[in-house]
């Protein structure tokens, strides 16, 4: 059962399987947070589960953001807005995949690529991003890999539902996984 004294965050790098984790979540019967400002599409046919339509991280850096109404729900937030948080208590997903994957996937989604450069640049997030949930003493957190959810969804279900203090039906949230959707694997 999550707590309504601590802020629960679902992040990664953009197309790391942040989504799929919130589909998750929300399948196995936790209370998630979203609005649907940014609905389904080709790219995320089930939905992005995402808070101000995607744009909570310019709410975070405006400092408008009120955590307050979600407190006891998990609510998605990408890498590069963890550090825009401010201090509370917060237990945090952080989601992990290939680089390559994210970025054939950004790719799909019409964002211009340079592989080599932009591999080097979201690794660095990456690294950053790990460092700074190490670093502050108000975060909990828990890493899940992508291809982890995918050849074990049960296996990722109960990692979560331990990390959370329980609750999650597991079974539910592992059916949550489409493996179709699976479209930008690095052979």
């Amino acid at each position: 059962m999550l707590s309504d004294r601590i802020n629960y965050i679902v992040s990664g790098l953009e197309r790391s399987g942040t989504s799929l984790m919130m589909q998750m979540l929300e399948k196995g019967g936790l209370p998630i947070a979203f609005d649907e400002l940014r609905p389904p599409d080709e790219h995320n046919p089930k939905g992005y589960f995402e808070l101000a339509g995607g744009k909570i991280i310019s709410q975070l850096e405006k400092g408008t953001f009120d955590f307050n109404p979600h407190r006891g729900r998990i609510i998605k937030i990408t890498a590069y807005g963890l550090k825009l948080v401010p201090q509370g208590k917060y237990k945090v997903i952080y989601m992990l995949r290939n680089i390559d994957e994210v970025l054939i996937s950004m790719r799909k989604m019409g964002g211009v690529m340079d592989m080599e450069k932009d591999r080097v640049l979201f690794d660095k997030l990456n690294r950053i991003t790990l460092a700074l949930l190490e670093k502050r003493d108000d975060m909990e957190y828990i890493t899940v890999n992508y291809n982890d959810i995918v050849e074990d969804p049960v296996a990722a279900a109960q990692k979560v539902d331990r990390f959370l203090g329980g609750g999650l039906d597991i079974e539910k949230a592992a059916r949550a996984i489409d493996l179709k959707l699976y479209r930008s694997k690095v052979k």
